[in-house]
């Protein structure tokens, strides 16, 4: 996934795809997204319900954000599954970040099974108002 298209039909389309893709090729456990661009950063939000804060790891390497977490089996000695709905495992979810993105101050988070990683917009790259000069104006005398 790529943070740096602002289409939304492009970004519809490739979410669509992902989970179509995630469907027809079984790519392990899901860790759901939302990334939402605000004035001074973008905030990624997680999905990781049931997960040990602990198992959690968010690395940057090159411009690419990798979130991977596990999920461990919690069956007792004299327990049997009958039914099993609930993914076991290591989640993996990687994301290219834009060069706009300021990848040596993340800071991430985790609370009530949702990861929220805070990646800040550099100062050149935030939106700014230009000022408009005026020419001067030149009376012509006839």
């Amino acid at each position: 996934m790529l943070l740096t298209s602002i289409d939304p039909f492009m970004q519809e389309f490739e979410r669509q795809f992902s989970r179509l893709a995630r469907q027809t090729f079984g790519n392990g456990p899901v860790m759901p997204l939302d990334g939402v661009r605000r004035e001074g950063d973008v905030m990624l939000r997680f999905d990781l319900p049931g997960i040990d804060p602990g198992s959690i790891e968010v690395t940057v390497d090159r411009g690419v954000l990798t979130v991977s977490a596990r999920r461990e089996e919690e069956i007792g000695e004299n327990e049997q599954v009958f039914v099993r709905e609930r993914p076991m495992g290591t989640f993996t979810r990687r994301v290219y970040l834009s060069e706009h993105l300021d990848s040596e101050k993340i800071d991430a988070r985790y609370d009530n099974g949702v990861l929220e990683v805070r990646i800040p917009v550099l100062e050149r790259a935030r939106p700014r108002k230009v000022e408009v000069q005026r020419g001067e104006t030149k009376a012509i005398n006839a």
